[in-house]
């Protein structure tokens, strides 16, 4: 027996959904360390596949807006 997915209406993809965390470094200028502080702190979000850990772009997305919303309340 197999397994199909559909996909119906998908967006078209623009740019990479998974980045692992050197990619994650460099998109948000951020240090190795940082980075894993912030995943253990639930602030980003990350998937695994395997062994891989990865950080989807929406992860991301909300990480901006929540130091956004942060920096907006300090204000």
């Amino acid at each position: 027996m197999t397994a199909t997915a559909t996909l119906t209406h998908a967006a078209p993809v623009s740019g990479p959904l998974l980045y692992k965390v050197p990619d994650a470094m460099r998109l948000l200028r951020m240090s190795r360390s940082v980075i894993y502080e912030q995943i253990r702190a639930g602030r980003l979000r990350t998937v695994k596949q395997g062994r891989a850990t990865f950080i989807t772009a929406a992860a991301i997305a909300n990480y901006i807006t929540l130091l956004e919303a942060e920096a907006g309340a300090v204000r």
